[in-house]
């Protein structure tokens, strides 16, 4: 049982989606913080094998906290939550698609089309992506014929 001692408690990371889905965003958010935390502190305690959060779980935490952000347009700090995300597990695509969106609509269309398209280098049929790609490059063009 000793290793099963050195895991990162599931259980806050279950509960948090839970809320998530039933929409409790505040009680969600505190829990992925704890999730979060907690990783962090197996992670630097160096407690061996099997004392980390799964690379899946701990980037899946990161961006749903992120998406509870989003929801309170804390833009920012949202996008912080899927850049930890990306940086955790670079092969998960839909912390790269929410930020994209973010930076969309903050009018950073060169850093959005580059979100995007790293979507579609991982999971060519995400079809929100391809649509939200088309949509980056007609404004930017309509941005660059207005000049502003």
């Amino acid at each position: 049982m000793r290793g099963q001692q050195a895991q990162v408690s599931q259980e806050p990371l279950s509960l948090a989606h839970a809320h998530f889905q039933k929409g409790e965003y505040a009680e969600a958010e505190a829990l992925y913080s704890l999730f979060i935390c907690r990783c962090g502190r197996a992670d630097s305690a160096g407690a061996g094998p099997g004392s980390k959060c799964s690379p899946e779980d701990l980037a899946t935490a990161y961006n749903n906290r992120g998406q509870i952000k989003y929801f309170r347009v804390d833009f920012y700090e949202a996008m912080d939550d899927y850049t930890s995300a990306i940086q955790v597990r670079p092969s998960f695509e839909v912390p790269y698609y929410n930020r994209g969106l973010i930076l969309y609509r903050l009018g950073y269309f060169d850093e959005a089309l580059e979100d995007f398209k790293k979507v579609l280098d991982i999971n060519p049929g995400f079809q929100d992506a391809i649509l939200s790609l088309k949509q980056t490059l007609l404004d930017k063009e309509e941005k660059q014929r207005r000049n502003y």
